[in-house]
């Protein structure tokens, strides 16, 4: 049985730079999904450590060419930009890697839009029709169009969560649409052979996607539009309440819905006898709150 070995811990601080991006291409992936591919000059610099790689994004307000972000305030931009008009600053919002190519990698040329030699990001978007600014955005995506990401210049970095510690002898992993991609990306970086349970709850059939891993990973796909009455909440527990998961020291990594999150923790380590230690979970969204009252909340969190 294989075993993961990573860092215990992230570091406390996080090297960044902001990046000054355009969009290559775009290509959805299901009525719900669409991947934004960006390049950039500097993007031979942007560190990417794989597995929920985040970092921040920042989109253009209605009308500009460009988004307006304090690019030169060093490490008091976040105060610099909270601290600017909220009809002019950039739109900021939290995203996963999903990929990370560099030019180098190109065999046999770039794909269709791109250039041989050509670093390329690859971002993808939950789709929630025009209830809010990003998704507005995505779907209007054109090749050409500008932002602006503040990403990490070194592997190792605090916007990676998913860490499980030396010993773990296999993987759950549950999530949403939006957590897709960091979902994903954990598969690709897990070793081959590791025991994973996945966990993915997508709004439509045509939303499942084939999830490339080396690692020995069992995916229960939960189809919204196909459940019966039940909440969400219940339907993911329920879910995992009645798989026969693997023996051994299990790491789980839970995101999505806030409220499904925190059910699914309970479950685990309730009834499950999870060590909490080895529950990571992060609600990327709360049912009932728009996208811009939970980046409200987090404003007025911060500045306490």
């Amino acid at each position: 049985m294989s075993t993961v070995s990573t860092a215990q811990s992230a570091p406390s601080t996080v090297p960044f730079e902001f990046f000054e991006l355009h969009v290559v291409r775009t290509r959805r992936l299901g009525p719900t999904m669409l991947r934004v591919t960006f390049g950039g000059e500097k993007l031979d610099r942007f560190a990417s450590g794989g597995r929920d790689q985040r970092f921040k994004l920042f989109l253009p307000q209605p009308g500009q060419t460009a988004p307006v972000v304090p690019v030169d305030a060093g490490e008091n931009w976040f105060t610099e930009w909270r601290a600017m008009d909220e009809s002019i600053r950039g739109i900021m919002r939290s995203y996963t890697v999903r990929a990370l190519r560099r030019g180098s990698e190109y065999a046999l040329g770039a794909p269709s839009g791109g250039r041989p030699g050509a670093d390329e990001l690859d971002v993808d978007f939950a789709l929630h029709g025009e209830t809010g600014p990003a998704s507005r955005w995505a779907l209007r995506a054109m090749p050409g169009d500008r932002v602006t990401l503040l990403g990490p210049v070194v592997e190792d970095n605090a916007g990676v969560d998913f860490r499980p510690p030396e010993g773990t002898d296999w993987v759950l992993l549950s999530g949403d649409e939006t957590a897709l991609p960091a979902i994903g990306a954990i598969l690709e970086w897990l070793p081959a052979g590791m025991p994973v349970q996945v966990f993915a709850e997508v709004p439509h059939r045509e939303d499942v996607q084939d999830l490339p891993t080396l690692s020995d990973a069992r995916i229960t796909w939960l189809v919204r539009d196909e459940a019966a009455t039940a909440s969400r909440s219940e339907r993911m527990v329920e879910s995992v309440r009645g798989a026969q998961l693997p023996s051994g020291t299990p790491y789980a990594w839970l995101a999505g819905e806030a409220g499904t999150v925190k059910a699914l923790r309970r479950h685990l380590v309730g009834e499950r006898g999870f060590d909490r230690r080895a529950v990571k979970f992060t609600g990327y969204w709360r049912l009932g709150a728009t996208e811009e009252q939970l980046v409200a909340e987090a404003l007025a969190g911060s500045a306490g």
